[in-house]
């Protein structure tokens, strides 16, 4: 497990940024930690860094799930907060997330029976004035985070 240390808001949304810059078709990253943690602005980073920076990124708090599709692949961002059992995420879209998007998930605890091993999972928590991201990377993830990870001063 790697932990990095987000200062401010900027660094949450940097972050994302980067990330996006190492993800491919059929990755997975899940989003885990409190209400307010940063889950939906690091994935506000990553999601523009792909797109363009004049797309409005919210959370999918009551759709479940966002498809931004204009681009390849497409990114899927869910956020399973108000999943009332596990079994509602085959309604939402996941299995054809994971044939060839890039699934950004948000309270991923909610349907853990239905993520993939291989998979980027992050944990955001807010500690004092910044936030600490905790990650833990499958072998696919491994050796792309290595170099982000080092310029970023993990600790």
């Amino acid at each position: 497990m790697q932990t990095l240390q987000l200062q401010t808001e900027n660094d949450t949304l940097a972050f994302g940024e980067a990330l996006a810059d190492l993800a491919v078709a059929g990755d997975v990253i899940t989003l885990a930690g409190p209400l307010g943690a940063g889950k939906t602005v690091l994935a506000r980073g990553f999601i523009t860094r792909r797109i363009g920076a004049n797309v409005d990124v919210t959370s999918p708090t009551f759709t479940l799930a966002h498809v931004h599709d204009t681009i390849t692949p497409p990114i899927w961002h869910f956020d399973f907060y108000r999943l009332e059992s596990p079994e509602e995420v085959e309604e939402i879209g996941l299995e054809e997330a994971l044939a060839g998007g890039i699934s950004l998930i948000e309270w991923p605890e909610k349907a853990a029976a239905y993520l993939p091993q291989d998979r980027l999972d992050i944990e955001l928590n807010p500690e004092g004035d910044c936030r600490i991201a905790r990650l833990s990377a499958s072998p696919s993830w491994t050796t792309r985070l290595e170099s982000l990870l080092g310029a970023r001063g993990a600790v």
